[in-house]
């Protein structure tokens, strides 16, 4: 008899983050920034200053720190078998 083992639920990280801490909002508020300071400025230099480290911040936390935290919620479920 062949049994297949029970697939792991998928682990959402932004299911443990607040409202504010949303793809969503920290997209919105990645565009206002830099948005704004063009708005304000219309400096190129000075939105790129502005663009620069909100685009990191922006890449780390919608594209990097989603997979760490899956890849690490599913080493403690397998540390766990």
């Amino acid at each position: 008899m062949n049994e297949n083992p029970k697939p792991s639920p998928t682990y959402n990280p932004w299911d443990y983050k607040p409202w504010w801490c949303q793809p969503w909002s920290i997209l919105l508020t990645g565009v206002s920034l830099m948005g704004g300071s063009w708005l304000l400025f219309h400096r190129i230099w000075l939105s790129a200053t502005v663009a620069v480290p909100v685009l990191t911040w922006m890449g780390f936390f919608l594209l990097i720190w989603p997979g760490l935290m899956r890849s690490a919620m599913q080493s403690e479920v397998e540390g766990d078998r």
